[in-house]
């Protein structure tokens, strides 16, 4: 049984999880029964840690969400699709490693998957640049979606980065831009788009990926314009606000929902999706196979009308009683 890594307040969970593992030691060395003990102390287990996740504060979810176990792009893309094809390169001599995409299909319906990828380990995080994509990877991104455009493929991407990579290099090449871009073109396409923040979606580096007529996030997932350590450094200069940050910044699902940015909070199994990775990929297909055929059925002036109005009535965020006092005549 491959080891678990556990975050900072799963810890009483440590002593049940060591209890289990030498009873199923016992069961494999001897013919004892040991299932109904087993099963009471999993049970126990099960119950401690939808405790614990139930009550998760802004700060908390941002560690679930950046979780090393946590499924990925590529895990989920490859729970729903059995003839997933990765395609690469932007034609322009850069195939970035940190956004991945690729033709698939959903049961029987044709789709582009696309979106950013991190790695399980310190070397493989390296290789894929932590889930940062560079310019290259962004106007690769744009190459594809306007291929799904082109064959009338829906758009289905998953977004899970701390932010776009903010090196010198990917400045000289435009970074801005490239998001820029992307942004612009993903509300003309004509294909209905949905996007799932699957883990972090930090920035204009998820926006790049994220012009969507349906956003979803997973229940610990956080979506923010900065991270709250970033935000702590500017506002107070002192990183270690973190918390204070992230409360305030308003990057959980409920929060993010109740002011119209996502459409749907999907629950993640007790403990978070690396506890179960299946049934949570299994959760946002189901998601993911019903927006879609919500979409399908809107013609292309309507979903791009929607989509247009969708993102035109963000940020309305002022009280009745304001708006009286600040526009009446």
């Amino acid at each position: 049984m491959a080891r678990r890594y556990l975050l900072e307040f799963e810890k009483p969970l440590v002593e049940l999880e060591k209890q289990i593992e030498q009873i199923r030691e016992l069961a494999r060395d001897s013919e004892v029964d040991v299932s109904q003990q087993l099963l009471q102390l999993e049970t126990l287990a099960a119950r401690r840690r939808e405790e614990i996740f139930q009550g998760l504060s802004p700060a908390q979810k941002i560690q679930v969400a950046r979780h090393p176990q946590r499924p990925s792009t590529l895990d989920f893309i490859q729970m729903f699709c059995d003839d997933w094809v990765e395609l690469h390169g932007d034609r322009n001599g850069s195939d970035d490693q940190a956004l991945v995409g690729g033709i698939g299909r959903i049961g029987d319906r044709p789709v582009l998957l696309l979106g950013q990828q991190k790695g399980r380990d310190t070397k493989e995080n390296v290789a894929r640049n932590f889930g940062m994509a560079t310019p290259g990877g962004y106007r690769k991104a744009l190459r594809l979606m306007e291929h799904a455009d082109r064959f009338k493929l829906p758009i289905i991407s998953f977004i899970d980065t701390p932010g776009a990579y903010a090196g010198v290099l990917a400045e000289e090449q435009g970074q801005g831009e490239a998001i820029a871009v992307n942004l612009r073109e993903m509300f003309r396409l004509r294909v209905p788009i949905i996007a799932t923040v699957i883990g972090e979606g930090g920035s204009g580096g998820a926006l790049g990926i994220g012009v969507a007529d349906r956003l979803l996030m997973f229940e610990h997932s956080v979506y923010t314009v900065a991270s709250p350590e970033a935000c702590a450094s500017i506002l107070w200069r002192d990183a270690a606000k973190a918390p204070e940050a992230a409360l305030a910044l308003k990057i959980t699902g409920p929060d993010l929902l109740s002011l119209g940015v996502v459409d749907e909070v999907l629950k993640e199994p007790a403990g978070g999706n690396n506890w179960a990775p299946l049934q949570a990929g299994e959760l946002l297909k189901q998601a993911i196979e019903k927006h879609l055929n919500e979409l399908l059925k809107l013609s292309i002036e309507q979903l791009r009308e929607a989509r247009y109005q969708k993102f035109r009535s963000m940020g309305r965020v002022l009280d009745q009683s304001t708006t009286k006092k600040g526009l009446s005549p």
